[in-house]
Parts: C-alpha cells; structure tokens; sequence
C-alpha cells in the first residue's frame, strides 16, 4: 500500500526498554506500536471510547493481528504509524497499519476486531452511524461486505 492512501499517521520515537544489544526493536513491540496507533485513530474517529462501549455492554474484540517485517526500526528512530480501515463485515473490521521510517517503508500488519456484546460473546452488527463516520476519514473507501 502507498504511504498516501493513509489519512491518519500516529508518530512515537523508539525507547531504550524496546530494543535487543543491537538497538533493534524487539518483535513484540510492534505490536503494541500497532495498538498505540490504532487507539490515537479512533480517538480521531469522535466515536465511543473502550469505556464509553463497554458501559453500554458492547465492545470491539481484537480477532486477529498480523505483522510483516521488512526493515527493522532501531533506537531513537521516529516513526510514522498509517492505520487506515480496509473494510467491514457485518460484525467485524478490517484495519491496515503501516510503520514507516521517513520514505522507508518497514512495517506491515492488519488488525481485525469484532463488535460483540460482552454479556453474550457474540457478535452483534457494527453500527452504521460508525461505519460512515470512519468512512469519512478515510481517503480510500473501506471494502462494504453484501448486506
């Protein structure tokens, strides 16, 4: 994906604490680069926060993630985090998150979470209203799954 089909960028400078010998960070971390980004989009959204969801007994559930490495990031580097939705299913979402080191492109992933009740465990529909609230953001229309 092109660094221009993001919309929202989410920039944090790599700590000591994350990083191996060599300065390079540690896998895991980029995962949590992921979530601290991904937590900065919806706060751009204007859309419920996890507390405001979780008082009215539904909440997004993290159902999958996966990261591609192609570059490392290293100690003290800037970096610049894209999240941007891909796409909608009925109960779930579909977000892209790339890391990019200026121009350099290291960092691939997507992050796919469902909407559920969180009484029941189950998935309930998103709500439309969110749905064209993130779409608005978006430069690149989200994929709609048939209604």
């Amino acid at each position: 994906m092109a660094r221009e089909d993001f919309s929202f960028f989410h920039s944090l400078r790599v700590r000591w604490a994350e990083v191996d010998m060599q300065g390079i960070v540690f896998n895991g971390h980029y995962l949590t680069y992921f979530d601290v980004a991904f937590t900065e989009y919806w706060r751009a959204t204007g859309l419920p926060t996890v507390m405001q969801q979780a008082e009215e007994g539904r909440e997004m559930f993290a159902r999958k993630a996966t990261i591609e490495y192609q570059a490392p990031a290293r100690f003290d580097d800037v970096l610049d985090i894209g999240v941007r939705s891909a796409g909608f299913g009925r109960t779930s979402a579909r977000f892209v998150v790339e890391i990019h080191l200026g121009e350099q492109h290291l960092i691939s992933g997507e992050l796919i979470y469902v909407y559920a009740d969180t009484t029941l465990r189950k998935g309930v529909a998103w709500p439309e209203a969110w749905k064209d609230t993130i779409q608005r953001l978006e430069k690149l229309r989200p994929e709609m799954a048939p209604a």
